[in-house]
C-alpha cells in the first residue's frame, strides 16, 4: 500500500491594523480550520510572529514546531519561519529520511532574491543526492524570474545550476489552476478591472510557454525520485470573503516509495 508526504506552505504575514477586517484576531480561526481541514505531515509557515506560533500550538496539539526569527533563536518580537510537523506519524524503514527547506525571501531586491536562492540551493546540492528535499516558501517572485529560472534548471547563477522540481505543473492533479496568482491582498478572486485585464493577458501570454503556467510567488519544489507529486491545490477556503491570509495556502501530496509505511503513534 502506497503512503504519500502532505506539505503545506503558509503565509501568515500580521501587517493588518487590530480594527481592520483581515486583522489576525479576525482571520485566526479559519486559519486553523485550513489547517485541520488538510491535516499535513509537514506545515510550513512565514512571516508569523511568536503570538500567531504560540496560538497554532495551542490549538494544533498534535503538532511540533521549530524555526527562528529573522533576528536569531534568541529573539521573540521579529517574524519567523516556522515548520510544524505531524508528532503523532512517522515513516518506516527507520533509514528512510527526507528533508524540509523553508524560506521567506525578500519582497523588494532581486539580488537578494537571486542570492538567497544560491545559498539555498548550495545547502541542497551538499546534500546525499538521493535524500528526497521540499522547499517551499514564499518566494516574492515568479517562476519565469532570474530567481525561479536558476532553481528549475534554465538558467545558471555564479557559474551553477539548480535542480529542483516544481510541483504544481508536475503534479497528476491540480486544483484551483484558475487561480494564477497566489498573493491576492485579501480579495480572493474579486480583484479590480485593470488587474484583472493584466492577469487576462499574462494567462494569455502563458499559453505560449509551456514550462510556466502560472504566477506563484509560493511556491513547492522537490529534489528526489523518491518523491512523486500526486495532486497539488492552491487553497482559497473563505468564510463569506474572510481569507486566512493574503497569500491562497498551497497544498502538496507525494507519493512515497512502495518500500515506505506510514505509523501513526498515540501521543
Amino acid at each position: 500500500m502506497s503512503v504519500s508526504l502532505t506539505v503545506m506552505t503558509f503565509n501568515l504575514l500580521d501587517d493588518q491594523e487590530p480594527d481592520s477586517p483581515n486583522s489576525w484576531q479576525n482571520r485566526r480561526d479559519i486559519c486553523i480550520s485550513v489547517i485541520t481541514s488538510y491535516s499535513p505531515m509537514i506545515l510550513c509557515t512565514q512571516q508569523g510572529l511568536k503570538p500567531q506560533l504560540e496560538f497554532l500550538q495551542q490549538c494544533l496539539p498534535g503538532y511540533e514546531q521549530f524555526g527562528i526569527s529573522r533576528k536569531g533563536s534568541q529573539d521573540v518580537t521579529d517574524e519567523h519561519c516556522s515548520i510544524f510537523y505531524d508528532k503523532e506519524k512517522r515513516v518506516e524503514p527507520p533509514g528512510f529520511s527526507f528533508q524540509i527547506v523553508n524560506s521567506n525571501m525578500d519582497e523588494f531586491s532581486a539580488r537578494a532574491r537571486r542570492r538567497s536562492a544560491l545559498l539555498t540551493w548550495q545547502h541542497i546540492a551538499s546534500l546525499p543526492p538521493n535524500l528526497p528535499v521540499v522547499y517551499c516558501g514564499v518566494f516574492n517572485t515568479q517562476k519565469e524570474s532570474t530567481t525561479g529560472r536558476f532553481l528549475l534548471g534554465r538558467s545558471r547563477e555564479h557559474g551553477v545550476v539548480g535542480d529542483m522540481r516544481d510541483a504544481w505543473p508536475s503534479a497528476r492533479t491540480r486544483k484551483n489552476v484558475s487561480l494564477i496568482r497566489t498573493y491576492h491582498g485579501f480579495k480572493g478572486d474579486k480583484q479590480g478591472a485593470l488587474e484583472l485585464i493584466k492577469l487576462i493577458l499574462r494567462a494569455l501570454c502563458l499559453c505560449w510557454d509551456r514550462q510556466t503556467q502560472d504566477l506563484h510567488i509560493d511556491w513547492i519544489l522537490y529534489r528526489g525520485r523518491s518523491l512523486c507529486p500526486a495532486s497539488c491545490e492552491v487553497i482559497n477556503d473563505n468564510i463569506d470573503g474572510l481569507y486566512p491570509s493574503s497569500h491562497y495556502p498551497l497544498f502538496a501530496e507525494f507519493m512515497l516509495p512502495r518500500t515506505v509505511r506510514l505509523i501513526e503513534e498515540s501521543v
